[in-house]
């Protein structure tokens, strides 16, 4: 039996997709006999509270970005380097504090940048070692990817949720630039567990469409789908990604609208739906492609990550790449 320890899993704050794929991370260390303390602030805290009721969470400030309707998020995330830079300084900081407050051995940093400790082992956890720059400002991608290399050199292992084969995910994300002598691939996260040999008869949803991504997209977004969904004739499911509110369920005609669904739920709807539309994010990617089911990806607007991914995948596992969600043919 391998020696407990007492190990802290951190989350960035950027959507439910950091927290969602340490869930199957979190299962495993706690199956080995483990001390998990789970670090998150946010909808990522709230997702983790429902998913671990036992374990305790203690707060982790987010980053804090501002998004614009009117300037591109890469040029926004630009502008608040600084920002970004001093809160990477100010968790490093932080994560003293809490060695000797916790008394933890390791930590586990799922993008959270600043989380590393000499004192004890520090793994990291990211699929994006190169940032994609809108067309324009290209020539910057080598020195961002140099950036994420010597922030990723503090840890003692990286990790790569993806495959190194033809198959991966990510394509140029983690495939395109030398990677760094303590990252390894760890194959695909994802919360679900699912047998190939499962199978079901019929759909239960014609559509199901999964609202995520930050304001004032995402709103933008559940409203276009919330129209597209009026049109069917078939019963439809509108998923909100809003985990504080899980008691939350109502039905509009012939559409379920639910705030959250916890993952058993969330499991079930995606393997029974016919159609599935969604945001490129990776973690909602890996989920998908662990079920072996394919979606309509509608990037967000102006996420260079996402719009390449949708690309990247467009055509491949039964992905499809739609820009606009009047492009959508569900019949």
């Amino acid at each position: 039996m391998q020696e407990q320890k007492r190990i802290l899993v951190a989350v960035l704050d950027w959507g439910l997709g950091h927290a969602t794929r340490c869930v199957p991370l979190i299962k495993k260390l706690i199956q080995e006999g483990h001390i998990v303390v789970v670090a998150a602030g946010g909808k990522a805290a709230d997702f983790l509270k429902i998913e671990f009721p036992d374990l305790e969470i203690i707060p982790l400030r987010g980053y804090g970005i501002r998004y614009s309707t009117l300037l591109p998020m890469s040029l926004m995330m630009l502008l608040q380097s600084p920002k970004i830079l001093f809160h990477i300084v100010r968790e490093h900081f932080w994560l003293k504090k809490i060695i000797q407050k916790h008394r933890v051995n390791s930590v586990i940093s799922d993008n959270c940048y600043g989380l590393w400790n000499n004192r004890i082992e520090s793994i990291f956890i990211t699929h994006q070692f190169m940032i994609k720059c809108p067309e324009g400002m290209k020539w910057l991608e080598p020195a961002l990817h140099s950036i994420v290399k010597w922030f990723v050199s503090r840890y003692d292992e990286c990790w790569i949720p993806d495959v190194a084969g033809e198959n991966n995910l990510s394509g140029d994300l983690s495939h395109k630039f030398p990677l760094p002598e303590n990252a390894r691939f760890i194959g695909n996260l994802s919360r679900f567990g699912f047998e190939e040999n499962k199978l079901f008869e019929k759909s239960v949803y014609d559509v199901c469409a999964i609202i995520s991504g930050p304001e004032p997209h995402r709103t933008r977004f559940e409203k276009k789908c919330l129209e597209v969904l009026k049109k069917q004739s078939g019963k439809s499911i509108l998923i909100l990604g809003k985990p504080g509110n899980i008691s939350v369920s109502e039905s509009r005609e012939n559409i379920r609208i639910a705030s959250h669904l916890n993952t058993a739920e969330m499991q079930y709807v995606l393997l029974n739906a016919k159609h599935i539309i969604c945001r490129s994010g990776y973690s909602g990617i890996m989920d998908l492609r662990k079920l072996q089911k394919g979606a309509y990806l509608v990037p967000t607007p102006g996420q260079t990550e996402q719009e390449y991914l949708a690309g990247y995948l467009d055509g491949k596992f039964g992905f499809k790449m739609v820009k606009e969600l009047e492009e959508i043919n569900l019949e």
